[in-house]
């Protein structure tokens, strides 16, 4: 799964702030891309933030696997119908348009999460948005980020759980039951664990974050993300 590595990439070194607001620009433009060379352009672009991030596409594929095989399957059940002609194109195009722009945001997410600390990214989010609901979101993206990973490996102790009791022997009906079930209640204990951690330790709303300072590294990626938003709105005015 991906995460934080410390390293001194260019993306490592860009204020998180600036990574925001680049990833903001990018799916508003990715969204309202709609011809090949601007979808070529926006994978173009994908890719090159993974280079610049030192993160290999294997990687990648590997973390979003299971959204990408979803992704994958727009296009083909969007083409089957239920009587002749059995298989559309128009359909299967419009939904394999829409994975095409799916695709570089998973790309641009990716080298974002591995070159940003949680801490920088709940400071860059409280600091962009005033007041309580940048707070609450600052939080929540924090302790999503965090806590992903360990009901991940939740997931895979309570499968060897049930593996180790000869539980492959069971229907798949009842053992995604029993994995929901056991998945389920080990999270609702985490999340009882996490909210008296937090009373125990004086949980802030507002606590004392990390000093973030732009730099002429910013420039760049600044100036790209206004290009970007440009480009949507020339779009979606149709000019």
């Amino acid at each position: 799964m991906l995460t934080y590595t410390p390293g001194s990439t260019l993306v490592h070194r860009l204020d998180p702030r600036t990574k925001l607001a680049f990833q903001f620009a990018f799916a508003l433009v990715a969204f309202t891309a709609s011809t090949a060379p601007q979808l070529l352009g926006l994978f173009v672009v994908g890719l090159g933030c993974l280079r610049l991030a030192s993160v290999s596409i294997r990687a990648v594929l590997r973390a979003y696997r299971v959204v990408i095989l979803i992704l994958a399957l727009g296009p083909v059940v969007a083409a089957v119908t239920l009587g002749p002609p059995w298989l559309r194109l128009a359909p299967a195009l419009i939904s394999l348009r829409s994975v095409a722009r799916i695709i570089p945001i998973l790309f641009v997410s990716a080298a974002f999460i591995h070159s940003t600390p949680i801490r920088e990214t709940r400071a860059a989010i409280q600091r962009t948005i005033p007041g309580r609901p940048g707070q609450l979101l600052g939080v929540g993206v924090g302790l999503t980020f965090r806590y992903v990973p360990v009901l991940r490996a939740d997931l895979r102790t309570v499968r060897d759980a049930i593996r180790a009791r000869n539980g492959d022997t069971r229907s798949l009906w009842e053992r995604s039951q029993r994995l929901t079930v056991l998945l389920v209640d080990r999270a609702l204990r985490r999340s009882d664990q996490l909210a008296i951690a937090l009373q125990a330790r004086c949980f802030a709303w507002n606590p004392t974050l990390p000093r973030l300072q732009f730099s002429r590294l910013d420039v760049p990626a600044w100036l790209l993300s206004i290009g970007f938003v440009g480009v949507a709105v020339i779009d979606l005015l149709g000019l």
